[in-house]
């Protein structure tokens, strides 16, 4: 009889090898708080956008899942992913409301997706995010990036009281990675937090490049948590590297990381992102395998209301 295997010996070698390591991990299955599916021809418009990556990003930049929607769901299944909340975004007024309602249709039809809703500094916020948060939806996404608009705009501040009655998490990608926009910065995410204290947000990618100001926004405000999304991947290591004490940093927040991971528009595979967050649980024995087990289960699902 083989020995068990240890996961933080032997983190996941390639996407085939994944199912085998979660099962070593001893989670009931990955809940990853941040994929992307999109209507069609909205993921195809995004696609391209990636396409021109050299452009854009300054780096090459190729969708490794590029597959349709079932092949898609059918990967995440096969990697043990038993939850996860596919987020949708806006880049201007009027695409918030029906991206909403498309989402909260499409996570009635996926067993395994939590219903979730988005955002757009416009008269009707309150509205709609109020009736989806009514309707269960258990996350928000905020992209300030792509939404080119300002976090703190007051149109917001009536969306921001009702995510933080709710107690839902809203995945905020505010950090200035990969490129910066007009409104991202943690210094601008810290002026919403101040005004909503009790706002269970999570910090898309780790607020990258700017992990230090993140972690010290994790030490402001109790409720704010970052997920790992391409965090420490090899790809993001060659633009913004963690700090060489990234998991000794993570100790006091241990209880504060998610898992995300960007699937599909990712430039390589599922598997390295694990592998990332593997290696931080063994570089510190004070993270170790429960600090791995919350990060890929616990954490995540208490957020999403999944267990």
């Amino acid at each position: 009889m083989s020995p068990a295997r240890d996961p933080l010996a032997t983190p996941p070698v390639d996407d085939a090898d994944v199912p085998a390591w979660v099962a070593a991990t001893g989670v009931e299955g990955l809940v990853d708080i941040h994929v992307h599916f999109l209507p069609d021809r909205m993921l195809q418009k995004v696609w391209a956008f990636f396409d021109q990556a050299e452009q854009n990003y300054g780096m090459a930049w190729p969708i490794h899942y590029r597959e349709p929607e079932q092949t898609r769901l059918d990967l995440l299944r096969g990697f043990g992913v038993r939850t996860f909340a596919p987020l949708v975004y806006p880049h201007k007024p009027g695409m918030a409301a029906w991206l909403t309602s498309w989402s909260l249709e499409w996570a009635a039809e996926v067993p395994e997706a939590v219903p979730t809703a988005t955002l757009y500094p416009e008269e009707s916020v309150a509205s709609y995010l109020g009736d989806a948060l009514a309707a269960g939806a258990r996350a928000v996404k905020a992209h300030v990036q792509v939404g080119d608009y300002d976090p703190r705009d007051p149109l917001l501040d009536a969306a921001w009281g009702l995510i933080a009655d709710a107690g839902v998490p809203v995945i905020t990608h505010c950090g200035d990675g990969p490129r910066q926009g007009t409104w991202t910065g943690m210094d601008v995410f810290a002026e919403v937090l101040e005004r909503h204290p009790r706002l269970t947000a999570v910090i898309a990618h780790a607020g990258l490049p700017e992990y230090d100001t993140t972690l010290r926004l994790l030490d402001r405000f109790a409720n704010v948590h970052l997920d790992t999304t391409m965090v420490g991947t090899p790809f993001t290591e060659s633009f913004a590297p963690v700090p060489a004490d990234w998991p000794a940093r993570l100790v006091d927040v241990a209880d504060r990381v998610v898992l995300g991971t960007d699937f599909p528009n990712i430039p390589y595979a599922y598997h390295q992102q694990l592998a990332a967050i593997a290696g931080w649980a063994a570089a510190d024995d004070r993270l170790g395998a429960p600090f791995l087990r919350a990060v890929l289960h616990d954490t995540p699902a208490r957020l999403l209301g999944t267990g």
